[in-house]
C-alpha cells in the first residue's frame, strides 16, 4: 500500500457520475466526464492513523473505486475500450472525505475547490487489490458505514460514464502516467462525520467481501494552526 502513495504522481478524481449522488447534492447533471485532483499526500493508507478534521470543517465521506494505473494513457479514443482497460495495474477502495463548507462557499464564489479535497489524510485507502480479483468493475457493490450504520451502499453499474470514457476524457487533457489514482466516483448517501466516529468500508464481488477492499478509520481532530474562515 505504501507503494501506491508512493508512486501516485496525481490522483484525478471524476465528479458527478451517479445519478443519486447529483440529485441530493443539488448538482448540474454534466454532459461530459469532469474531474479534479486530490495532492498525493491526502492519501492515508491502511493503519497509518486517523482521519484528521480541520477546525471549522464541516466533514464528509465519499466511498469510491479507485483505478491503480499501470500503463501511459495519452489522447485515448473514448471507445477503444480495450486499451483503456488494459491500463488498469489493479484497484483500491477509498475514502473521498471532502470540506463540504469550503467546497459549498467555493462553488457559490466560483474559486477553486482544491483545499476542500486536499488536506492531509483526505483520502483513507484499502490495500492493493489485484486486478484478477475484480473481473468486472462495473458490477460491484460499495459500501460504507458510520459506526456501524450503514450510510452507502450501491452499485457500480450505476456509474454515468463507465471507466473507459473517463480514461479516454481525462487522457485527452492529460497524460495518465504510471502510478496515478483515478476516484471513479461516489454513490448516493454523502454524509457528515465528526470526531470520534468510525468508518468502514469496503466492496462486493457476486455477494462476498474482498477482503483487501476494507478500510476501517476513525476521525479525530487535526489541531494545528488552520481554522476554516469565509474567503
Amino acid at each position: 500500500m505504501a507503494s501506491i502513495k508512493a508512486n501516485a504522481r496525481k490522483i484525478v478524481c471524476i465528479g458527478r457520475n451517479y445519478a443519486d449522488h447529483i440529485k441530493e447534492l443539488n448538482s448540474a447533471r454534466p454532459k461530459k466526464p469532469f474531474f479534479f485532483l486530490k495532492p498525493p499526500s491526502s492519501i492515508l493508507p491502511p493503519n497509518s492513523g486517523p482521519v484528521l478534521r480541520p477546525t471549522g470543517v464541516t466533514l464528509h465521506y465519499e466511498v469510491e473505486l479507485a483505478l491503480i494505473i499501470r500503463k501511459t494513457l495519452r489522447d485515448l479514443n473514448e471507445n477503444d475500450e480495450k486499451t483503456a482497460m488494459d491500463a488498469i495495474g489493479g484497484y483500491a477502495m477509498s475514502i473521498d472525505m471532502t470540506a463540504r463548507n469550503i467546497q459549498d462557499e467555493a462553488k457559490k464564489k466560483g474559486l477553486p475547490w482544491s483545499i476542500a479535497k486536499g488536506f492531509d489524510t483526505f483520502l483513507p485507502m484499502s490495500e492493493y487489490i489485484p486486478k484478477d480479483k475484480i473481473p468486472d468493475p462495473h458490477n460491484l457493490e460499495l459500501w460504507l458505514s458510520v459506526n456501524d450504520e450503514g450510510r452507502q451502499r450501491d452499485s457500480t453499474n450505476l456509474m454515468m460514464f463507465r471507466i473507459p470514457r473517463q480514461l479516454a476524457n481525462i487522457s485527452q487533457c492529460m497524460t495518465l502516467e504510471e502510478g496515478d489514482v483515478v476516484l471513479t466516483g461516489t454513490p448516493k448517501g454523502v454524509g457528515s462525520v465528526v470526531r470520534g466516529d468510525v468508518m468502514r468500508a469496503g466492496l462486493r464481488v457476486d455477494g462476498k467481501d474482498i477482503e483487501e477492499g476494507r478500510i476501517e478509520v476513525e476521525v479525530k481532530e487535526k489541531g494545528g494552526l488552520y481554522e476554516y474562515k469565509e474567503t
